[in-house]
């Protein structure tokens, strides 16, 4: 696979993400993923309860995660990143359910690329999606700061640049059913790692993941993909001392052995753990290098965002993971 940066990985890039040859691949890649899993999921379908709020992970094509959000009061569901069509309608059909809206992250064809179906399917049905990016057949542009409602279900958008020019996660407010906040953060988060920056330098990936850390620490994370093995495999690597980060690996291994999806976590357990929301700490930067031994002073945020870039950059090379 060329690395981002390299003249071939562009062109790529521009094909996969700006062209509907993008979409020829994705599919290309849901059929591998089949062969792969024996038409299985790389995850069991397991619903989490949160009093009246379910929110069930969709697993599909290796690694993805679409989200259904249902207001189980109201009877009001949402769905979130529905990259893969097929694997959305099963279940829908299991669940007797149609969704009032689409929310999309992102342009990249394993978030989106169920909306072409899903419109056709259900063409009442609104498709969200930020106007900075070009998220396929989106019907409702969103900004920074939007509120969307669907019965109780009440999502702020919050503009995340980085991974592309355009990405947006949704907040979801717990208080309307009396339990904390729920985080979907698409590709800009993920447990124990964050999103490649294919769109924006690091100083602006920097500022999004900024921006999450300060939400209240309990919200519920619940990213795009299943990375959290392979996350928390180099997190130890930069981090071999962190006792909560081994704990959290251990049951992390355990799920996976499972096939038991590893989402959500708190934005509090992230800060403990993850490194590339650890770039002022001394044991982060010591480990790739930007500072030895002797006395430490608070990085600045360029110093910080150059430590985003290193940690990428080894996180490349101790496993290269879109």
């Amino acid at each position: 696979m060329a690395k981002d940066g390299s003249c071939l990985f562009k062109i790529g890039y521009f094909i996969y993400s700006r062209t509907r040859f993008g979409r020829y691949f994705h599919q290309n890649d849901i059929r591998k993923s089949k062969l792969k899993l024996g038409d299985g999921r790389h995850s069991e379908l397991t619903q989490f309860d949160y009093e009246s709020l379910s929110i069930l992970p969709i697993p599909m094509v290796l690694d993805n995660y679409a989200y259904l959000v249902t207001d189980q009061k109201n009877h009001k569901s949402v769905l979130i990143d529905p990259g893969d069509a097929e694997a959305v309608q099963k279940v829908l059909k299991l669940k007797n359910v149609e969704p009032e809206a689409i929310l999309v992250t992102h342009k990249h064809w394993d978030h989106s690329g169920g909306n072409s179906d899903l419109k056709q399917l259900f063409p009442h049905v609104p498709i969200y999606g930020s106007s900075l990016d070009n998220v396929p057949d989106c019907s409702h542009y969103i900004s920074d700061s939007d509120v969307l409602t669907f019965g109780d279900l009440q999502f702020q958008t919050i503009l995340t640049p980085g991974h592309t020019v355009g990405h947006t996660v949704f907040l979801l407010d717990g208080s309307r059913f009396g339990v904390s906040s729920h985080l979907f953060s698409g590709d800009c988060l993920f447990l124990g790692g964050c999103g490649r920056m294919f769109e924006a330098p690091p100083s602006v990936m920097l500022n999004s993941l900024d921006i999450l850390m300060k939400l209240d620490n309990k919200t519920l994370m619940w990213p795009g993909h299943e990375y959290a093995m392979d996350n928390l495999k180099f997190a130890i690597f930069l981090d071999p001392n962190n006792t909560e980060l081994q704990k959290k690996y251990n049951w992390v291994m355990e799920r996976r052995e499972n096939y038991l999806c590893t989402c959500p976590s708190t934005l509090e357990e992230e800060k403990s753990y993850n490194p590339f929301l650890r770039t002022s700490d001394k044991c982060i930067l010591s480990a790739i290098g930007m500072i030895d031994t002797g006395d430490f002073h608070q990085p600045s945020n360029e110093e910080r965002a150059r430590a985003l870039l290193l940690i990428r950059k080894c996180k490349d090379e101790f496993k290269y993971k879109l």
